[in-house]
């Protein structure tokens, strides 16, 4: 268990400080180029659009690797036997309650938390088949975007003004990566409730991402 708290620590420090290092870079451009620009007068600048493939990205192939490495092969997942679990840990729900380690949609909303907090950007897990609240769709851009992003399994990407600021928001396709994703969800009693027509199936579109760049200056 210790071996596998590390590893958890050490993947959201390197994930906010990577993607950090990417907004410490592109906020001056953003501000400079009124939101939308390539070019500065100060010299080359990254669009809003690439910064937030960028950060994408990161999010990702970290979330892809701890789902595939960490949970995939753990031995329990939800109270159930994995037959090719090697790392004797459950994956579950109520991992704060017990031995277990989160499951993927926890540990990508672990740092999400602490990405928020920087100020820097924000970014959610958005479902139309949601479990945790949180993860419902909100405001307009979202809302709408959603529902064209699993119609054409393409990113979402526009500006949009909330409390009076201006941002850059994408939502980019939340695609069922490994079995755990898949199971997880389908015999989920909430989903269950909600969604008893709905069975998820291996790179099914089962939500987005949605990053949300303030810009600075527009």
């Amino acid at each position: 268990m210790a071996i596998v708290e590390r590893w958890m620590h050490t993947l959201r420090t390197r994930t906010v400080a990577f993607i950090a290092i990417i907004l410490a870079v592109a906020v001056t451009a953003i501000s400079c180029s009124g939101g939308g620009g390539t070019v500065t007068g100060n010299g080359p600048g990254i669009s809003p659009d690439l910064v937030a493939d960028y950060i994408h990205t990161v999010l990702e192939a970290d979330r892809t690797a701890y789902t595939r490495h960490v949970v995939n092969r753990a031995k329990m997942l939800e109270g159930k036997e994995k037959a090719d679990g090697v790392v004797p840990v459950e994956a579950t729900e109520a991992w704060q309650q017990g031995e277990g380690i989160p499951l993927p949609a926890q540990m990508f909303r672990l740092g999400s938390e602490i990405a928020n907090e920087k100020g820097f950007f924000t970014y959610n897990l958005i479902s139309p088949w949601y479990i945790n609240d949180s993860h419902a769709p909100k405001g307009e851009f979202e809302e709408t975007a959603v529902q064209t992003m699993i119609d054409t399994g393409e990113p979402v990407k526009d500006y949009q003004e909330i409390g009076g600021q201006q941002y850059f928001s994408a939502m980019y396709p939340d695609k069922a990566v490994a079995e755990a994703c898949v199971s997880c969800h389908n015999t989920h009693p909430i989903h269950l409730e909600r969604y008893p027509d709905k069975q998820f199936v291996m790179d099914e579109v089962m939500g987005g991402v949605v990053i949300n760049i303030p810009l600075t200056g527009a």
